[in-house]
């Protein structure tokens, strides 16, 4: 999800290139083109694992069951403020300065490529990891050409969350369709006093740029094409935008979900005021919740994205854990790693904060679709998702499309103007 971040704005511009995008034949900045084998990760005694703001609560007991077992091998957590683009900035700063302070990173699947590109954090060897196990788009986020650099530890894949109770009262099915959307919120909201319709992350920060990116794929266009051109003179994009303008316009989305990173929205679905929320799986165990905290828990189900014709496409989140080059004590932080993806521990962090995970058999584990009934629906999205646009300044990339798409809905510039704007500002920033 963007939130523990989830993903974030720009701060430097950076060299950014995925691994899955990237040329065969090419070289890692940085890298000798035959040393393809990473170096020797040595060093035992205490790291720290530096992340976001810890929302699940799960984290610190994962690392408490360690340091039980690992007296001399103690992992201490760093927490970084919720917001993912100042976490990001801390730790290129941290980076920058080759400060030993942090060891093992919490980042954001589009970070992994930057840190790697960089040399900020280091190669991992394959063979340490269960990678066949884990679910492949999920690794690919993790390696930087072709080469490992990063392990996934949880997944992310946009669902729409509804009042369930709602919409079988006014008997509506789920939406699948934007147009269904629409209909379904005219048909309840209005007895609903106090609710809106939708919301998602749309204040302006990598949230704004993942629910914009989704809104564009979902209506069956992109925002940079596989050519690495941008793409946003599209009749598909322009009705992608369409479906966030007009969405403000109407009031189905409230003026004050502009504001919304994921917590806000969160808060505003457990407190009963929306009645469809875009979001991460994440909020699947904090809805649930039956300590008081939400009004909705039992009321709610999950399904996947609309899109303008049929079922939306949802941007691939998620969340990889690497090794700062500058730290010491890597091979601590290389076992602490394997700790934290075997099966057992996600297995465990599932179960207690439904974050998605990534290895690939918990999503057909009977005993959990039985108490996450979403995860069929969710590992369908994460196997289809789509990358955010894989572009060699991906910051400043992420920062146009966030103007954009927050001035259209602001009304400070019409649909056609903002993504004349943004064409024009990616075209400048891809060369393309």
């Amino acid at each position: 999800m963007v939130v523990r971040g989830r993903v974030r704005g720009a701060v430097l511009a950076t060299v950014l290139l995925l691994g899955a995008g990237a040329c065969g034949g090419e070289t890692a900045p940085g890298t000798d083109a035959g040393a393809s084998a990473p170096a020797v990760l040595d060093g035992v005694g205490p790291i720290s694992l530096v992340t976001g703001k810890d929302i699940s609560g799960n984290l610190q007991n994962q690392v408490d069951e360690w340091n039980s077992a690992h007296p001399d091998q103690k992992v201490t957590v760093i927490e970084l403020p919720e917001d993912a683009d100042a976490q990001r900035q801390q730790m290129v700063q941290n980076a920058q300065t080759k400060s030993d302070a942090y060891g093992v990173l919490n980042l954001d699947v589009v970070w992994t490529a930057e840190f790697a590109a960089n040399q900020w954090v280091a190669q991992l060897p394959d063979a340490e990891f269960p990678l066949t196990s884990l679910l492949p788009a999920t690794v690919e986020t993790a390696r930087y050409f072709k080469r490992l650099y990063a392990v996934p530890t949880t997944s992310d894949g946009g669902l729409l969350f509804y009042r369930k109770d709602l919409l079988d009262a006014a008997g509506v099915a789920p939406p699948k369709t934007w147009a269904e959307l629409s209909a379904a919120c005219e048909k309840i909201v209005p007895s609903q006093p106090g609710m809106s319709c939708y919301a998602g992350q749309f204040e302006k920060y990598e949230g704004l740029t993942v629910n914009f990116t989704e809104a564009v794929n979902s209506a069956g266009g992109s925002v940079v094409g596989e050519d690495g051109k941008p793409t946003l003179g599209s009749e598909q994009a322009r009705q992608g935008l369409n479906f966030l303008v007009d969405g403000v316009k109407s009031g189905k989305i409230a003026q004050k979900a502009r504001t919304f990173k994921e917590e806000e929205g969160r808060r505003a679905f457990q407190a009963g005021e929306l009645l469809f929320h875009r979001q991460w799986p994440y909020q699947y165990a904090k809805a649930n919740a039956t300590d008081g905290s939400s009004t909705v828990a039992g009321k709610f189900a999950v399904a996947p994205l609309p899109g303008l014709t049929g079922p939306g496409s949802s941007a691939l989140g998620g969340h990889n854990f690497a090794i700062s080059s500058f730290a010491k004590n890597k091979k601590t932080a290389l076992d602490f790693i394997r700790y934290m993806v075997d099966e057992k521990q996600q297995r465990a962090n599932l179960e207690k904060t439904s974050q998605a995970p990534t290895w690939a058999a918990l999503y057909d584990d009977p005993a959990l679709v039985a108490k996450f009934p979403y995860l069929t629906q969710l590992k369908k999205s994460i196997e289809t998702a789509k990358k955010r646009p894989s572009v060699v300044k991906y910051q400043e990339v992420s920062s146009a499309i966030q103007e954009a798409a927050y001035s259209a809905m602001s009304g400070t510039s019409t649909t056609e103007q903002a993504l004349t704007s943004l064409q024009g500002k990616l075209e400048s920033l891809t060369g393309k």
